[in-house]
Protein backbone atom coordinates (compact mmCIF):
# COMPACT_ATOMS: atom_id res chain seq x y z
CA UNK A 1 0.00 0.00 0.00
CA UNK A 2 1.09 3.99 -0.63
CA UNK A 3 1.35 6.04 2.56
CA UNK A 4 2.49 9.34 2.69
CA UNK A 5 4.63 10.38 5.76
CA UNK A 6 4.82 13.90 6.71
CA UNK A 7 7.43 14.33 9.11
CA UNK A 8 8.29 17.83 10.57
CA UNK A 9 11.63 18.63 10.06
CA UNK A 10 13.94 21.61 11.55
CA UNK A 11 17.83 22.70 11.10
CA UNK A 12 19.24 23.77 13.84
CA UNK A 13 18.28 27.69 14.86
CA UNK A 14 15.50 27.28 11.64
CA UNK A 15 11.56 27.35 11.63
CA UNK A 16 9.77 23.97 11.68
CA UNK A 17 8.28 22.75 8.60
CA UNK A 18 6.68 19.40 6.96
CA UNK A 19 8.23 17.42 4.42
CA UNK A 20 6.17 15.04 2.77
CA UNK A 21 7.52 11.73 1.74
CA UNK A 22 5.60 8.78 -0.24
CA UNK A 23 6.16 4.61 0.40
CA UNK A 24 5.15 1.55 -0.76
CA UNK A 25 4.67 -0.47 2.71
CA UNK A 26 3.52 -3.56 4.04
CA UNK A 27 1.35 -3.30 7.15
CA UNK A 28 3.34 -4.69 9.36
CA UNK A 29 6.10 -2.84 8.60
CA UNK A 30 7.32 -0.37 12.15
CA UNK A 31 7.05 3.31 11.84
CA UNK A 32 10.91 2.92 12.15
CA UNK A 33 11.23 0.43 9.12
CA UNK A 34 10.27 3.07 7.50
CA UNK A 35 12.09 6.20 8.58
CA UNK A 36 15.15 3.81 7.93
CA UNK A 37 13.72 3.65 3.84
CA UNK A 38 12.94 7.18 4.03
CA UNK A 39 16.75 7.87 4.92
CA UNK A 40 18.50 5.38 2.95
CA UNK A 41 16.32 5.31 -0.58
CA UNK A 42 14.51 8.93 -0.79
CA UNK A 43 16.78 11.31 1.83
CA UNK A 44 19.64 10.75 3.46
CA UNK A 45 19.76 14.22 5.61
CA UNK A 46 16.47 12.96 7.60
CA UNK A 47 17.70 12.65 11.07
CA UNK A 48 16.36 10.57 13.97
CA UNK A 49 17.59 8.48 17.12
CA UNK A 50 17.52 4.90 17.27
CA UNK A 51 19.17 1.84 18.47
CA UNK A 52 17.63 -1.12 19.21
CA UNK A 53 14.64 -1.83 17.52
CA UNK A 54 13.46 -4.12 19.92
CA UNK A 55 11.21 -1.73 22.54
CA UNK A 56 14.41 -1.69 25.06
CA UNK A 57 16.52 1.09 24.70
CA UNK A 58 13.49 4.40 23.87
CA UNK A 59 15.84 5.91 22.38
CA UNK A 60 13.30 6.14 18.60
CA UNK A 61 10.18 7.92 20.56
CA UNK A 62 8.93 10.78 18.91
CA UNK A 63 5.12 11.72 18.27
CA UNK A 64 3.44 9.32 15.73
CA UNK A 65 0.09 11.12 14.42
CA UNK A 66 -0.16 13.50 17.24
CA UNK A 67 0.81 11.02 20.48
CA UNK A 68 4.59 10.24 21.87
CA UNK A 69 5.58 6.71 21.05
CA UNK A 70 8.11 4.44 20.22
CA UNK A 71 8.71 4.00 16.58
CA UNK A 72 10.00 0.41 16.39
CA UNK A 73 7.10 -0.56 18.33
CA UNK A 74 4.21 1.10 16.35
CA UNK A 75 3.19 -0.49 12.70
CA UNK A 76 1.40 0.95 10.03
CA UNK A 77 -1.73 -1.26 10.15
CA UNK A 78 -2.05 -0.14 13.91
CA UNK A 79 -1.68 3.78 13.05
CA UNK A 80 -4.11 3.41 10.12
CA UNK A 81 -6.54 2.06 12.05
CA UNK A 82 -6.56 4.67 14.91
CA UNK A 83 -5.85 7.71 12.75
CA UNK A 84 -5.16 6.69 9.30
CA UNK A 85 -7.15 6.82 5.79
CA UNK A 86 -9.21 3.54 4.87
CA UNK A 87 -11.31 4.89 1.94
CA UNK A 88 -10.66 2.80 -0.92
CA UNK A 89 -8.59 4.79 -3.58
CA UNK A 90 -6.94 7.52 -1.07
CA UNK A 91 -3.67 7.68 -0.11
CA UNK A 92 -3.67 7.12 3.73
CA UNK A 93 -1.13 9.49 5.69
CA UNK A 94 0.75 9.23 8.96
CA UNK A 95 2.43 11.87 10.87
CA UNK A 96 5.39 12.28 12.61
CA UNK A 97 6.81 15.02 14.53
CA UNK A 98 9.61 15.30 17.58
CA UNK A 99 8.61 14.93 21.12
CA UNK A 100 7.23 17.87 22.96
CA UNK A 101 8.64 19.61 26.16
CA UNK A 102 12.00 19.35 24.64
CA UNK A 103 14.30 21.64 22.42
CA UNK A 104 14.61 20.19 18.98
CA UNK A 105 18.30 19.97 18.27
CA UNK A 106 17.29 18.90 14.00
CA UNK A 107 14.38 17.17 12.72
CA UNK A 108 13.56 14.06 15.49
CA UNK A 109 16.11 14.18 17.63
CA UNK A 110 15.70 16.39 20.66
CA UNK A 111 17.56 17.74 23.84
CA UNK A 112 17.32 15.24 26.09
CA UNK A 113 19.30 17.44 29.06
CA UNK A 114 16.38 18.75 30.44
CA UNK A 115 15.00 15.24 30.74
CA UNK A 116 18.26 13.78 32.55
CA UNK A 117 18.11 16.92 34.52
CA UNK A 118 14.74 16.33 36.13
CA UNK A 119 15.72 13.03 37.10
CA UNK A 120 18.97 14.00 38.56
CA UNK A 121 15.97 16.22 40.68
CA UNK A 122 14.74 13.57 42.46
CA UNK A 123 17.63 12.23 43.66
CA UNK A 124 17.27 8.07 41.85
CA UNK A 125 19.72 6.41 43.39
CA UNK A 126 19.90 4.13 46.65
CA UNK A 127 20.84 5.05 49.35
CA UNK A 128 23.19 2.92 51.61
CA UNK A 129 22.15 4.45 55.08
CA UNK A 130 20.62 1.66 55.86
CA UNK A 131 23.09 -0.98 55.36
CA UNK A 132 23.95 -2.41 58.27
CA UNK A 133 27.53 -4.07 57.21
CA UNK A 134 28.68 -2.22 54.06
CA UNK A 135 30.97 -4.58 53.14
CA UNK A 136 29.06 -7.29 52.42
CA UNK A 137 25.97 -7.54 49.57
CA UNK A 138 22.90 -5.83 50.59
CA UNK A 139 20.04 -8.95 49.70
CA UNK A 140 16.44 -8.32 48.88
CA UNK A 141 13.68 -10.95 49.92
CA UNK A 142 11.98 -12.09 46.24
CA UNK A 143 8.64 -10.33 47.54
CA UNK A 144 10.98 -6.83 48.26
CA UNK A 145 11.91 -7.15 44.71
CA UNK A 146 8.91 -8.33 43.59
CA UNK A 147 7.51 -4.51 44.70
CA UNK A 148 10.22 -2.99 42.19
CA UNK A 149 8.49 -4.79 39.25
CA UNK A 150 6.33 -2.58 37.17
CA UNK A 151 8.16 1.15 38.30
CA UNK A 152 11.48 -1.44 37.25
CA UNK A 153 10.11 -1.64 33.44
CA UNK A 154 10.75 2.02 32.88
CA UNK A 155 13.12 2.44 29.61
CA UNK A 156 13.24 6.33 30.21
CA UNK A 157 12.27 7.00 26.72
CA UNK A 158 10.49 9.97 27.13
CA UNK A 159 7.28 9.77 25.68
CA UNK A 160 5.36 10.63 29.09
CA UNK A 161 7.49 13.66 29.48
CA UNK A 162 6.54 14.89 26.20
CA UNK A 163 2.66 14.27 26.85
CA UNK A 164 2.87 15.84 30.18
CA UNK A 165 0.33 18.64 30.78
CA UNK A 166 1.63 20.20 34.08
CA UNK A 167 5.18 19.82 32.38
CA UNK A 168 4.02 22.44 29.77
CA UNK A 169 3.06 24.62 31.86
CA UNK A 170 4.96 24.44 34.46
CA UNK A 171 8.83 24.01 33.96
CA UNK A 172 9.66 23.32 37.69
CA UNK A 173 7.67 20.41 37.74
CA UNK A 174 10.08 16.88 37.81
CA UNK A 175 7.59 15.33 35.67
CA UNK A 176 6.20 11.65 35.66
CA UNK A 177 9.12 9.85 34.76
CA UNK A 178 10.98 11.37 37.49
CA UNK A 179 8.26 10.84 40.00
CA UNK A 180 8.00 7.17 38.37
CA UNK A 181 11.65 6.55 39.50
CA UNK A 182 10.95 8.09 42.96
CA UNK A 183 8.30 5.88 43.49
CA UNK A 184 10.76 2.87 42.61
CA UNK A 185 13.35 3.76 45.34
CA UNK A 186 10.82 4.94 47.95
CA UNK A 187 9.59 0.78 47.70
CA UNK A 188 13.26 -0.58 47.49
CA UNK A 189 13.77 -2.08 51.23
CA UNK A 190 17.31 -1.34 50.19
CA UNK A 191 17.33 2.06 50.71
CA UNK A 192 17.33 4.46 53.99
CA UNK A 193 16.63 7.84 53.17
CA UNK A 194 12.24 7.71 53.10
CA UNK A 195 11.83 10.73 55.36
CA UNK A 196 14.23 12.94 53.30
CA UNK A 197 12.56 11.74 50.17
CA UNK A 198 9.02 12.72 51.04
CA UNK A 199 9.39 15.75 52.23
CA UNK A 200 11.85 16.36 48.76
CA UNK A 201 9.27 15.06 46.92
CA UNK A 202 6.37 17.20 49.36
CA UNK A 203 7.88 20.38 47.68
CA UNK A 204 5.16 22.90 46.35
CA UNK A 205 4.28 22.00 43.02
CA UNK A 206 7.86 21.12 41.38
CA UNK A 207 7.02 17.39 43.04
CA UNK A 208 4.01 15.29 43.25
CA UNK A 209 1.27 18.17 43.89
CA UNK A 210 2.09 19.36 40.17
CA UNK A 211 0.61 16.47 38.53
CA UNK A 212 -2.31 17.90 37.14
CA UNK A 213 -3.88 14.06 36.68
CA UNK A 214 -4.37 14.17 32.38
CA UNK A 215 -3.81 11.26 32.59
CA UNK A 216 -1.93 11.18 29.13
CA UNK A 217 1.38 9.65 30.71
CA UNK A 218 -0.49 6.37 32.02
CA UNK A 219 -1.89 6.19 28.22
CA UNK A 220 0.92 6.70 26.28
CA UNK A 221 3.82 4.84 28.52
CA UNK A 222 4.94 1.68 26.16
CA UNK A 223 5.91 -0.36 29.21
CA UNK A 224 2.46 -0.34 31.10
CA UNK A 225 4.84 1.76 34.34
CA UNK A 226 1.77 4.01 34.62
CA UNK A 227 3.92 7.11 36.23
CA UNK A 228 0.49 9.15 37.34
CA UNK A 229 -0.59 5.64 39.35
CA UNK A 230 2.82 5.81 41.26
CA UNK A 231 2.16 9.76 41.59
CA UNK A 232 -0.71 8.42 43.45
CA UNK A 233 1.02 5.88 45.61
CA UNK A 234 3.67 8.55 46.55
CA UNK A 235 1.02 11.09 47.57
CA UNK A 236 -0.85 8.78 49.82
CA UNK A 237 2.58 8.01 51.66
CA UNK A 238 2.92 11.48 52.30
CA UNK A 239 -0.20 11.73 53.17
CA UNK A 240 -0.11 9.35 55.79
CA UNK A 241 2.79 10.75 57.54
CA UNK A 242 2.34 13.39 60.31
CA UNK A 243 6.29 14.17 60.08
CA UNK A 244 6.24 15.99 56.82
CA UNK A 245 5.55 19.29 56.19
CA UNK A 246 1.82 21.45 56.57
CA UNK A 247 1.69 22.30 52.83
CA UNK A 248 -1.25 23.74 51.39
CA UNK A 249 -1.41 20.68 48.80
CA UNK A 250 -1.69 18.47 52.18
CA UNK A 251 -3.96 20.51 54.00
CA UNK A 252 -6.44 19.93 50.19
CA UNK A 253 -6.21 16.82 49.97
CA UNK A 254 -6.82 15.98 53.89
CA UNK A 255 -9.36 18.45 53.87
CA UNK A 256 -11.51 17.41 51.09
CA UNK A 257 -11.61 13.57 52.25
CA UNK A 258 -12.64 15.28 55.65
CA UNK A 259 -15.56 17.19 54.68
CA UNK A 260 -16.82 14.64 52.14
CA UNK A 261 -16.81 11.94 54.89
CA UNK A 262 -18.75 14.60 57.41
CA UNK A 263 -21.38 15.63 54.90
CA UNK A 264 -21.20 13.28 51.98
CA UNK A 265 -19.94 16.44 49.40
CA UNK A 266 -18.02 19.08 49.86
CA UNK A 267 -18.85 22.22 52.53
CA UNK A 268 -17.72 24.97 50.55
CA UNK A 269 -18.20 27.21 53.28
CA UNK A 270 -15.46 25.47 55.38
CA UNK A 271 -13.01 24.23 52.44
CA UNK A 272 -11.16 27.66 51.64
CA UNK A 273 -11.11 28.38 55.25
CA UNK A 274 -9.59 25.05 56.22
CA UNK A 275 -7.27 24.83 53.20
CA UNK A 276 -5.72 28.12 52.72
CA UNK A 277 -6.31 29.91 56.14
CA UNK A 278 -5.14 26.62 57.77
CA UNK A 279 -8.40 26.36 60.07
CA UNK A 280 -7.78 29.72 61.41
CA UNK A 281 -4.04 29.53 61.93
CA UNK A 282 -2.82 31.15 58.84
CA UNK A 283 -3.69 34.37 59.19
CA UNK A 284 -2.07 35.66 56.06
CA UNK A 285 -3.92 33.38 54.02
CA UNK A 286 -7.54 33.99 55.71
CA UNK A 287 -6.56 37.75 54.76
CA UNK A 288 -5.88 36.70 51.34
CA UNK A 289 -9.44 35.46 50.23
CA UNK A 290 -11.37 37.45 52.57
CA UNK A 291 -11.68 39.79 49.62
CA UNK A 292 -13.23 36.82 47.36
CA UNK A 293 -15.67 36.20 50.22
CA UNK A 294 -17.10 39.44 50.33
CA UNK A 295 -17.23 39.54 46.89
CA UNK A 296 -19.54 36.00 47.07
CA UNK A 297 -21.44 37.25 49.58
CA UNK A 298 -22.54 41.04 48.09
CA UNK A 299 -23.07 39.04 45.23
CA UNK A 300 -25.13 35.94 47.16
CA UNK A 301 -22.95 33.28 46.04
CA UNK A 302 -21.45 32.60 49.22
CA UNK A 303 -23.50 29.53 50.71
CA UNK A 304 -24.95 30.30 54.74
CA UNK A 305 -25.75 26.78 55.20
CA UNK A 306 -25.01 23.40 54.38
CA UNK A 307 -27.36 20.23 53.44
CA UNK A 308 -25.65 16.78 53.94
CA UNK A 309 -26.39 14.45 51.24
CA UNK A 310 -27.82 11.50 51.11
CA UNK A 311 -25.88 8.54 51.79
CA UNK A 312 -23.80 10.29 53.53
CA UNK A 313 -22.52 7.06 56.16
CA UNK A 314 -22.69 4.79 52.88
CA UNK A 315 -19.66 7.08 51.48
CA UNK A 316 -18.26 7.83 54.93
CA UNK A 317 -18.09 3.58 54.85
CA UNK A 318 -16.46 2.91 51.47
CA UNK A 319 -13.72 6.05 51.93
CA UNK A 320 -12.83 4.67 55.34
CA UNK A 321 -13.13 1.14 53.56
CA UNK A 322 -9.90 2.46 50.88
CA UNK A 323 -8.20 4.10 54.02
CA UNK A 324 -7.86 0.97 56.00
CA UNK A 325 -7.61 -1.36 52.53
CA UNK A 326 -3.71 -3.13 52.98
CA UNK A 327 -3.65 -2.60 49.37
CA UNK A 328 -2.85 1.21 50.16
Amino acid sequence: MEVSFKILRQQPDGSPHIETFALDVEAGNTILDCLNRIKWELDGTLAFRKNCRNTICGSCAMKINGRSALACKENVAGELTRFGCQGKGEIAEITIAPLANLPVIRDLIVEMKPFWDDLERVEPYISTASRSIPEREFLQAPEERERLNRTGNCIMCGACYSECNAKEVNPDFVGPHALAKARRTLADSRDGDTDHRLQMYNDGTSGVWGCTRCYFCNAVCPMEVAPMDRIGEIKREILARDDVPNSIQIRHRRTLIELVKEGGWVDERKFGLYVVGNYFRDLRGLFSIAPLGLRMMVRGKFPTSFEPSEGTAEVRSLIEAVQNSPSR
